[in-house]
């Protein structure tokens, strides 16, 4: 955890080799070990209260909506009618807020397995962790490959909110994953899961694109800008048992009223349009993995 020198947080890893984000810090809020991985907050000169996991910056006060609104919007937009939602994941509360935005859902499962992020978002992340109050929020402690093997057939729309694909939650970017998470779909449901950075994961990315098109109908890869992740962009691996579906044209578009009603601040019905065009670059790199979908 001692990744904070002369004043500066750095992001070392093996994940973006040759390169790293750095924040000046103005004071540590919180540094612990739980039982599955190191927990530091910190108050950063410009970004607000930053959370980092196991030396990788998950979120930051300034920047996090980018991820939440998009993770959580896209597919609920592309649902006719979501009223159960699973997440995995997601213990800061971003996209559990996110998601209890549409009236249409009646229950959100949140399954997370460390509870000790759980506790320190609410300290030190408040904005994010309000979802925790919401009645509709049920919150498991407990494996998501555990909770889903129990829950058949259950959800509408499953969302996976995972740290990068090293260690533990590399088995979340794996076959076997997205079939679970198959099996515990309603027909017609949906998965969206965090799906790495098309500039350093190029290569993960097409090989998830391909083994999910074995399992799904509908498989697409969108993207969303956000400053402090690695290369200012993270991806969204978007799924669905509806052979029907065009995910640039959601069944369920926000309007304008609507995205003020929601106090949404990067999603819109245009950004979701617009997230699925990839730069030349990746699109050529994944058009065959995609090349039903319209990539």
């Amino acid at each position: 955890m001692d990744a904070i020198k002369s004043g500066w947080f750095s992001e070392v890893s093996e994940m973006w080799p040759g390169q790293c984000m750095s924040l000046e810090v103005e004071e540590v809020l919180h540094k612990e070990k739980s039982k599955y991985q190191d927990i530091l907050v910190f108050k950063s000169k410009t970004y607000g209260n930053v959370l980092v996991l196991d030396g990788v910056i998950q979120c930051t006060e300034r920047d996090e909506f980018s991820y939440q609104e998009m993770l959580a919007h896209l597919p609920l937009c592309s649902h006719k009618n979501p009223r159960k939602v699973l997440i995995i994941g997601g213990g800061d509360g971003g996209v559990a807020r996110e998601v209890l935005k549409h009236p249409t859902v009646e229950e959100v499962h949140m399954c997370e397995i460390d509870e000790t992020v759980i506790e320190v978002s609410k300290k030190y992340l408040p904005k994010m962790a309000c979802s925790f109050s919401d009645s509709k929020l049920k919150l498991h402690i407990m494996d998501g490959f555990e909770f889903m093997g129990l829950h058949k057939g259950e959800f509408d729309v499953i969302i996976t909110d995972s740290s990068d694909p090293i260690g533990p939650a590399s088995s979340l970017f794996e076959k076997k994953y997205y079939e679970l998470m198959k099996s515990a779909l309603k027909p017609g449901g949906i998965v969206c899961s965090q799906g790495e950075c098309m500039w350093v994961h190029l290569d993960l990315i097409k090989s998830m694109l391909e083994f999910c098109k074995s399992i799904y109908s509908t498989v697409s890869y969108a993207y969303t800008t956000i400053p402090t992740y690695p290369c200012g962009q993270i991806g969204f691996l978007i799924c669905s048992l509806d052979a029907g579906l065009d995910f640039e044209n959601p069944p369920r578009p926000l309007h304008e009223e609507d995205v003020e009603r929601l106090n949404l601040k990067y999603y819109n019905n245009d950004m979701h349009k617009s997230s699925f065009k990839l730069p030349e670059f990746a699109r050529k790199a994944l058009h065959k993995s995609c090349v039903s979908n319209g990539l």
